[in-house]
């Protein structure tokens, strides 16, 4: 076992026995196979998880523990072997990831896509435009309030693309109107809308986000915009302690057609969030 998961666990029994509680309950929980997925704030709160995971768990017995975080911070916690799979929306990192040795092969599961939102009195004057490149230029050129991720997530890289090709150095902008958050989706959100900024945000996440004030989708339907997720095993030549068969079963099951259908059934807001889109 990896010692960190093993101090986790020792840590656990420990408070257990400190609050009287029954040591049956540790017993009853190891009894069901468990196993340890680090993926992204979009998925786990746009909702996705909580409709995909009892599924999963009806069909195989398997409960899935999540961690969520940004794209980078899951890839680093899979290399560390603390955990057992990695479903996340960074194609060049995930590629990156598997060429190391850390994971097996890579799966195409779904996609959505990227929004930029900003104030509905869009004073940066990009509101109905699908061209989103010209349209962060003109927020910087506007000065205009821009949040960022700024936390090596999916969402933060392709924002990070996207100010490139548009010639942008944020970098030399931080602290004037180009702010960095190092949250995820959902409270990166929350920042611009407190201070009627933009943002670059996972479709997902913004339709299940309540907290809009007076935020809005500016521009969406740009090819650019396009977020694809994958699943990979972590590598159990690399990190022998991983569950490696039960994260093939995952794995198998969100590309299959009972994964595949329980994704296009989700909904956000009404609309759906995701797109099934795994090659079999």
């Amino acid at each position: 076992m990896n010692p960190q998961r093993r101090s986790l666990f020792a840590f656990i029994a420990a408070a257990v026995v400190a609050s009287g509680g029954l040591v049956a309950a540790p017993e009853r929980a190891a009894a069901q196979p468990t196993l340890v997925m680090a993926s992204t704030t979009s998925t786990e709160q746009s909702g996705l998880f909580s409709h995909l995971l009892p599924a999963f768990t009806r069909e195989t017995g398997i409960v899935v523990r999540v961690v969520a975080q940004g794209t980078g911070q899951a890839l680093a916690t899979a290399r560390r072997g603390d955990a057992d799979l990695v479903f996340v929306h960074d194609r060049e990192a995930e590629e990156k990831f598997v060429a190391e040795g850390f994971g097996l092969e890579r799966r195409d599961v779904m996609y959505n896509d990227f929004v930029l939102v900003g104030p509905k009195s869009d004073p940066a004057g990009i509101a109905g435009g699908r061209d989103v490149v010209a349209a962060m230029k003109r927020i910087e050129r506007a000065r205009q309030p821009f949040v960022s991720r700024g936390d090596r997530s999916g969402t933060h890289a392709a924002e990070l693309r996207l100010w490139s090709q548009a010639g942008v150095d944020v970098q030399s902008a931080k602290s004037a109107w180009y702010r960095e958050s190092g949250s995820g989706m959902g409270a990166t959100l929350n920042i611009a809308s407190a201070m009627n900024a933009h943002a670059l945000a996972d479709r997902g996440t913004w339709l299940g986000f309540r907290n809009r004030g007076d935020l809005a989708i500016l521009v969406e339907g740009d090819p650019r915009l396009f977020n694809q997720y994958g699943v990979i095993v972590v590598d159990p030549a690399r990190h022998p302690h991983v569950k490696a068969d039960l994260a093939r079963r995952f794995a198998d099951w969100i590309v299959s057609p009972a994964g595949q259908q329980a994704i296009a059934a989700f909904r956000s807001g009404g609309e759906q969030a995701f797109f099934p889109n795994a090659r079999r």
